[in-house]
């Protein structure tokens, strides 16, 4: 009964880590319309990305066993997130390109170490522990991004730039994956998707008490703003969520 209740939970955190993978497609449509990223960011995306690899890279069975559903989250989030990092560096100016160009290549490192230390340096519970703990770093990185917008809510009294089911689907991937740890007692799921349900239920919290302000943000402070929101909707962990996180996001681990 265990083991169908943690597949179920997988499942359910896989599905909705998707749909916050895909939660950014809007944005890229429309920096290929305009053949320009405006102001947006690429960060959140090659960060996104390295969540993925770690957290997909921690699933496989050679790596930690029994946990081949926050591989298959991961990777699917993994080839999504590197079409973004693409599409940007394609639309991005020049400075701007070299300067996320030198982001992946750091991204590109940091996984390509991780990876080749768990595989010649390391065996068995040390090789997870190891890869659990890259993971868990990155994913908790993840899952924390929006908290520049929960302190605009707080700052503008206004949920104008925290959209209600991004901030649910957030608390529900974060809720699936932690639950899924909990059933398959690992630390490294638990811990970074306990961390993106708190956040989530905490954003849910404020959406309900500021829900119906209408704000007090000046023009200006409200552009500033659309921009951070960007850079928040990225939450895997999403998702991650999830991952983690897996993810976030585990959508994130």
């Amino acid at each position: 009964m265990e083991h169908i209740a943690r597949f179920f939970f997988g499942v359910s955190g896989n599905l909705i880590a998707l749909f916050l993978f895909l939660s950014p497609v809007v944005t890229f449509w429309r920096i290929i319309k305009k053949r320009s990223t405006e102001d947006f960011s690429g960060v959140p995306y090659n960060m996104t990305l390295l969540n993925c690899l770690l957290s997909a890279w921690y699933g496989l069975p050679f790596v930690s066993p029994n946990n081949i559903l926050v591989t298959t989250i991961n990777g699917t989030g993994s080839l999504i997130e590197a079409i973004y990092v693409v599409i940007f560096l394609i639309f991005a100016e020049r400075r701007i390109r070299l300067r996320m160009l030198g982001l992946l290549g750091v991204v590109t490192s940091i996984f390509a170490a991780v990876v080749l230390i768990s595989l010649l340096a390391l065996h068995g519970n040390a090789r997870k522990i190891f890869c659990g703990l890259a993971a868990t770093i990155f994913s908790i990185c993840m899952y924390a991004s929006p908290l520049s917008i929960m302190r605009l809510v707080i700052k503008t009294k206004s949920v104008e730039f925290m959209p209600f089911l991004l901030s649910l689907s957030v608390f529900l991937c974060g809720t699936s994956w932690f639950i899924y740890g909990l059933l398959g007692r690992d630390p490294f799921v638990i811990i970074p998707n306990g961390c993106g349900s708190f956040l989530g239920l905490t954003q849910l919290i404020l959406y309900a008490i500021y829900r119906n302000n209408k704000g007090t943000a000046a023009p200006a402070a409200k552009g500033e703003a659309a921009a951070e929101v960007e850079d928040a909707k990225k939450v895997a962990a999403a998702v991650e969520l999830a991952d983690a996180t897996t993810n976030k996001v585990a959508s994130q681990v």
